[in-house]
């Protein structure tokens, strides 16, 4: 896999547009309909994958603390279709939350997981924080990965 790490402003229109393909894709196609630019994407950091061809196959987010949580908060966590199965979805946490130590080194990384994908995220070190939810018609839960003290 080949990796990019930016800020939104350095992501190439390339980037930026397959980016929201995936996202769309994913997201609005398959799962249904919901408003995925959420005025967070400016102020977060981008991990884009991207297979020998160029082609993207994984995505996901990072959004600066204090903006979604006090935490830093990985999102918009993406496998395309192609490569499910594959073990690139764990490559990818893997590599995102490498990416989120490095940059918030002792912070402790909140996500707002898909409440079916707790054992996945459950592997990288985060634990559920409350009680499940409905996020836009689909059972979320708050989980905490907890910076090594």
């Amino acid at each position: 896999m080949r990796w990019t790490w930016a800020r939104f402003d350095g992501l190439s229109l390339d980037d930026l547009y397959d980016a929201l393909a995936l996202r769309c894709r994913v997201f609005i196609l398959e799962q249904g309909p919901y408003l995925d630019p959420d005025g967070l994407d400016r102020a977060s950091w981008h991990l884009l994958g991207r297979d020998d061809a160029g082609v993207l196959q994984v995505y996901l987010r990072v959004v600066d603390p204090g903006l979604k949580y006090p935490e830093p908060s990985i999102g918009r966590v993406i496998t395309s279709p192609e490569v499910r199965g594959s073990g690139a979805g764990r490559t990818l946490m893997a590599e995102g939350m490498a990416r989120c130590r490095s940059a918030w080194p002792g912070r402790d990384i909140r996500i707002s997981a898909q409440a079916h994908l707790q054992r996945f995220y459950g592997e990288f070190g985060f634990g559920p924080v409350g009680e499940s939810y409905l996020e836009d018609d689909i059972p979320h839960i708050e989980m905490l990965s907890e910076a090594a003290r």
